[in-house]
């Protein structure tokens, strides 16, 4: 490509934010216990923990869907609701550990991990989600 948008191509960041959702959601909605057992090594996961990462992974998953699925208006509104869910998984998951409800080393990787997919919502946004 010479610098020029693709019909139809939709950008690295759209992309890699669908990719992450997909992957967290369905980590979340086939897998619970495993990501809990990520978050605390320790912890014997409740019912409520496996339905709310359960809950979370179909919602994970029909978002990252809609990122490949959506055009024109609805996908830069998919995407503004984007850097809101992740900026509050993102705020969520540092005053977790800010108030030690999270190992420091968990706190700062899913703080980390919300904050880059915060950052790919907003490239994505900004940089012209969808070429047409």
């Amino acid at each position: 490509m010479t610098g020029q948008r693709v019909a139809g191509i939709r950008s690295a960041a759209v992309l890699g934010l669908a990719g992450i959702r997909l992957f967290n959601g369905a980590a979340g909605l086939l897998a619970p216990t495993l990501l809990i057992h990520r978050l605390d090594r320790d912890c014997e996961p409740n019912p409520a923990a496996v339905y709310a990462f359960r809950l979370f992974g179909i919602r994970t998953i029909l978002l990252g869907l809609d990122l490949l699925t959506s055009r024109d208006e609805r996908l830069t509104q998919d995407l503004r609701e984007g850097v809101l869910i992740h900026g509050s998984d993102t705020v969520t998951a540092a005053m977790l550990g800010l108030r030690g409800h999270l190992a420091p080393r968990t706190a700062a990787l899913t703080t980390l991990i919300s904050a880059v997919n915060t950052a790919l919502a907003v490239s994505a946004l900004t940089g012209g989600q969808e070429k047409t």
